[in-house]
């Protein structure tokens, strides 16, 4: 009898680690994310469509006052346990949206999430519903748009344990045409288990 406690009780002790032993050495993000790999982000999001939808916004809303920016983003948390979402459905349906969520699915598993953010912080299109509509308290926002039009801030590597993989977020100032006139930003959430994995020899 003793000898089946042991038993159960290493397989038990076991069991509880195997979650935690599932977890990758975090990687070196800016060793992957690249210049070359910015670029290429850029390229995609450097289009006539993600300007045009965010100079549309940007006219919209104009300055928004913060008390009106609470209030569309507490719409936005609400309509998420609501079966009404008239904003979450307006903003997940616009041509940016389905633009960025077709970017998404021809990333093959490299971007697992894509949105852009107008002057104010509010998002403007997303590939996929996001837990609030107000970016611009975050370091996301605040360490692109609010610092300069070619500013690039990539966040720390977080662990996802539902899907076993590295992510991190980049996060860039997006322009006018002209390079230079800072208009919105946008965070790119990359898969870095899969960067990793492509940037391996032979792979």
């Amino acid at each position: 009898m003793d000898i089946l406690k042991t038993i159960l009780v290493i397989a038990a002790a076991s069991a509880a680690i195997s979650p935690a032993l599932a977890e990758t050495p975090k990687p070196n993000v800016h060793s992957l994310v690249t210049p070359a790999v910015v670029a290429d982000m850029r390229q995609w999001i450097e289009t006539e469509i993600v300007r045009v939808s965010i100079k549309a916004q940007n006219d919209r809303y104009q300055q928004l006052s913060q008390e009106t920016i609470d209030a569309l983003d507490a719409q936005w948390v609400a309509e998420r346990k609501s079966d009404d979402k008239p904003l979450i459905a307006a903003t997940l349906s616009n041509p940016l949206s389905v633009y960025l969520a077709r970017l998404q699915g021809k990333s093959l598993g490299l971007y697992a999430e894509i949105f852009v953010m107008d002057q104010n912080g509010l998002n403007v299109g997303q590939s996929s519903i996001t837990s609030d509509f107000w970016q611009g308290d975050e370091a996301k926002f605040q360490k692109t748009y609010d610092v300069s039009h070619d500013a690039l801030f990539i966040d720390e590597p977080e662990w996802d344990d539902e899907t076993k993989i590295w992510l991190a977020q980049v996060n860039f100032t997006v322009t006018d045409a002209d390079g230079t006139t800072s208009i919105g930003a946008v965070t790119m959430e990359v898969n870095l288990t899969e960067l990793q994995r492509r940037s391996s020899p032979g792979a």
